[in-house]
This record gives structure tokens, C-alpha cells and sequence, in this order.
């Protein structure tokens, strides 16, 4: 039959296991700490931002940044547009923090918006905030969306936790909006076990992200900012520890897992050229079938999408030789239980929902696994 072809593989070696138990062993301060702040510090250099805040989950990551919006006074009004070919926490947190929320299909070239029906939607709604999402680490059109959020004054959101380590124009997707997410779960680039981040150049956004991720309290602000919140309130030193300025949560992640950040970042740049070799390879292989593109100039790629007829026949010959597949991400949004916003026509979201399907990219994969997938399916 062949050697299981998994979906996603661990990143996270021997060696390094090995140096966390030592690390632990030595008596380190396993809740967030000093690594915590390197590993934002690294992270920030690594993808090209002034900031970066490290939490428990890319998942939180989306949370923290759209619900730090909603605290920062700077939204015009409650109205959102998400991606209808997305993930369920790229949108859910807008439903969670009561925006009124519309999906926008995408298009049939790199999956990113439909630049005409967002325009469309600008117009009938004339929202504050858009979320995109760089689906399986491509990205967006971005020239025109940022047209589109100058005319109708809309602030940007990426989510780009499928995208880590791919570049547009030189710059790292997540730094292409106002603020930009990753995650760091077992089946994406790189793993922190659980692990997530918030990049941004915004410094006042920075401040109130570092609060709100830690209950709302001022002790992970800057000085500068920790004293106006003091002055303001007329808080004490003493008062300080325990005084609340935004109502937060609890998505702090620990030095335990910046611990494994700091040595799973070092290994992106041989990541992110063997995820770019197997996307070219597949698309080699599989020229009969639909092949995403985009602008994106370096493609750290997620997993290989495409679109295929008999899906449910095709995933079964899959499975009975030991090798993953899945849906094209969630498909259409709209299409999921959990949605009961309006239901616009949205074509080529359908098609991804009926139709698209993607196939296993990792940093453990081979050519020769590729052209077993192949194999597989047109026997």
C-alpha cells in the first residue's frame, strides 16, 4: 500500500524535545515571561512588524485583534464583511462582538475576495471593518483592496494563518492590512504545540491588544502607557496590579511554547522553500486539474487546493491507501449550521463548498508522495 501520506506532520523534532525537557528540568519559569517577549521580538523581525503579541491560539489571534477594534473607539459603526471561504473563527468572533456581519464570495483565481462583489457590498452597507484571509498562503489582490478600503474608509484585517512565511512584493503577508494574524497549531508551518500571534505597526493598538490579552490590566503595557492609564484614573502603584482598564480575557500563551517558537522560526526558511517546491511539483503532476494562482512573489504553501467532480469517490480511494484529504478549507460559511446572517448568491464560494478539496503540503512531504497522490486517484 505505500507509507501513510498524513495531512500534516510535525515540526517539532527530537532535538528539540530534547532541549525543552532539559530547559524544563532546569527550573524555568514556564508560564509567560521573558521568552514570551523574545519570541514576539523575533517574530516581529522574522515577518516584518514593529509588534507582535504572542496568545494561546490563532484562533484567539483573530479574537484579539477584532474584539481591540471594537475597545479602540475607532470603528465608524458595527458593520463587518468576511470572507465566505474562510475559517469558522475568522468569522464567528464578528458574530460574537454583535457586528453585522456579510460574507463575500470569493473569486476562481487565487480564492482571495471577488473584488466586485465586495465593492458591491461597500456600497450597499458602507462598513468599518474587513477581515480578509490568504487562503492556503495565497494572497489577495491586494492593490485593489486597499483602493477599496481608502473609498470607503474601511480598516483592514488579515488572516493569515495559512500564510506564514509567504511575501507579496517583498513584504510578509499579515503585514498587509492594519493588523494581522497567525497560528502555530500542529498542521500549519510551524508549531508551538498550540500558539497563535497578533502582528501590527500600530503602537496604540499593541498597548490595548497586550491588556486585553491578559484580563484587561495595565502590567504588560509600555511605562508610557501604563502611566497615562494611571493618571487618568488616578490609580496607585499598589492599586495598579489589580486594576482592570478594558474588560479582557485570558489568551495568553506560556514560555513553554515560546520556548518551542524560538526554535521552530529558525527553521522557516528551509520551510517555507520545501512548501514552494511541492506546490510547483503538483501543479507539474496535476495539469488536468484547476490550479490556484496569485500574485504572491514567494508562496509558503498551506496545502494544495484544487477542484474535483467526484470528490467523495476521489477522498475514499484516497483513504483506503492511507493518505489525508480534506474540504477546501470550510468551503462557504454560509453554508455551515452555524449561520444565520443573510444568504447572498455567492457562485464560486458554492463551487468551493461542492467541489474543491486539497490534497497534503508539509515540510516532510516528498516528490515522490505527490506523484503517489496522483497515482492513486487515476488508477
Amino acid at each position: 500500500m505505500g507509507k501513510p501520506i498524513r495531512l500534516a506532520e510535525d515540526t517539532i523534532d527530537q532535538q528539540e524535545l530534547a532541549g525543552l525537557a532539559r530547559w524544563i528540568e532546569g527550573g524555568n519559569r514556564l508560564t509567560k515571561g521573558e521568552l514570551t517577549l523574545e519570541f514576539e521580538k523575533q517574530f516581529s523581525a522574522y515577518i516584518g512588524s514593529k509588534y507582535s503579541v504572542f496568545v494561546n491560539s490563532g484562533s484567539s489571534a483573530n479574537l484579539l485583534m477584532i474584539f481591540s477594534l471594537l475597545q479602540s473607539g475607532r470603528l465608524k459603526n458595527n458593520i463587518a464583511i468576511a470572507p465566505a471561504v474562510s475559517w469558522i473563527t475568522t468569522v464567528s468572533p464578528l458574530l460574537q462582538f454583535g457586528f453585522e456581519t456579510h460574507l463575500c464570495d470569493c473569486n476562481l483565481t487565487n480564492l482571495g475576495m471577488d473584488l466586485d462583489h465586495l465593492e458591491q457590498l461597500c456600497e450597499q452597507h458602507q462598513p468599518a471593518l474587513l477581515i480578509i484571509c490568504d487562503v492556503l498562503g495565497h494572497a489577495n489582490d491586494m492593490s485593489r483592496i486597499h483602493e477599496i478600503c481608502k473609498k470607503f474608509d474601511i480598516l483592514l484585517l488579515e488572516d493569515s494563518c495559512e500564510a506564514l512565511g509567504s511575501e507579496l512584493d517583498d513584504k510578509k503577508l499579515g503585514t498587509l492590512g492594519l493588523v494581522g494574524s497567525f497560528s502555530f497549531y500542529y498542521g500549519h508551518h510551524i508549531s508551538t504545540i498550540e500558539g497563535g500571534m497578533v502582528v501590527t505597526d500600530d503602537q496604540e493598538l499593541f498597548n490595548l491588544m497586550r491588556s486585553i490579552r491578559s484580563h484587561g490590566w495595565g502590567r504588560d503595557l509600555e511605562s508610557h502607557e501604563m502611566e497615562r492609564l494611571k493618571t487618568r484614573f488616578n490609580i496607585d502603584e499598589f492599586r495598579n496590579f489589580y486594576t482592570f482598564y478594558y474588560p479582557g480575557f485570558n489568551l495568553r500563551s506560556t514560555d513553554l511554547n515560546a520556548y518551542l517558537g524560538l526554535s521552530q522560526l529558525k527553521k522557516m526558511p528551509a520551510i517555507v522553500e520545501k512548501r514552494n517546491a511541492n506546490f510547483n511539483h503538483y501543479r507539474q503532476v496535476f495539469k488536468e486539474l484547476w490550479c490556484q494562482q496569485s500574485d504572491t512573489t514567494k508562496l509558503s504553501s498551506f496545502a494544495y487546493g484544487t477542484f474535483v467532480k467526484d470528490r467523495l469517490s476521489v477522498y475514499q480511494k484516497l483513504k483506503d491507501c492511507d493518505i489525508e484529504s480534506r474540504p477546501l478549507i470550510c468551503g462557504n460559511l454560509a453554508r455551515h449550521p452555524f449561520w444565520t446572517g443573510e444568504v447572498d448568491d455567492l457562485p464560486h464560494a458554492n463551487q468551493v463548498h461542492d467541489d474543491g478539496m486539497y490534497f497534503p503540503n508539509h515540510f516532510n512531504l516528498d516528490l515522490d508522495d505527490i506523484e503517489r497522490i496522483y497515482s492513486v486517484i487515476y488508477s
